[in-house]
């Protein structure tokens, strides 16, 4: 699915009379596409004016969430999604796999891996999981400060 603001189905709820910027897309659950998600969120927030801190972390975030997504599931796609609106940007992203409970917040470690969660939890002013409503998967959104 191309990238754009129609293609890709609507992760978090509108609210009426808000003025809301929202931008949607789709890429294979491949390792390369990591950079891809972050290229498009960047370039897409540059496009919106947001500034360059706030475009840093919502790539890494972006970054994050995908990477878990194809490491954690069993997608074959996986959505992602920004939305600007009341000075707030809120990131999603959704995959196709089940999780039998869920992203999980853990304890720091040694090891590089595994702390994709604890980098989102710090970098934003909340986060959280819910089940997909159109099949199975999660969405995993996280509200960062502008």
């Amino acid at each position: 699915m191309a990238p754009g603001n129609t293609l890709a189905p609507r992760l978090m709820d509108r609210c009426q009379g808000t003025d809301i910027r929202r931008y949607g897309f789709d890429l294979p659950a491949r390792a390369e596409c990591v950079a891809a998600a972050r290229r498009l969120t960047r370039d897409q927030l540059t496009r919106w004016g947001v500034d360059d801190d706030t475009c840093d972390t919502a790539a890494l975030v972006v970054s994050e969430l995908f990477t878990n997504a194809l490491l954690h599931t069993a997608s074959e796609h996986i959505v992602c999604e920004l939305r600007d609106s009341d000075g707030r940007l809120r990131v999603a992203v959704k995959d196709q796999g089940l999780r039998p409970t869920g992203p999980q917040l853990r304890q720091a470690a040694e090891e590089e891996h595994g702390r994709g969660l604890q980098l989102v939890d710090a970098m934003s002013s909340f986060w959280g999981t819910r089940d997909a409503e159109d099949g199975p998967g999660r969405v995993v959104w996280a509200e960062l400060p502008c």
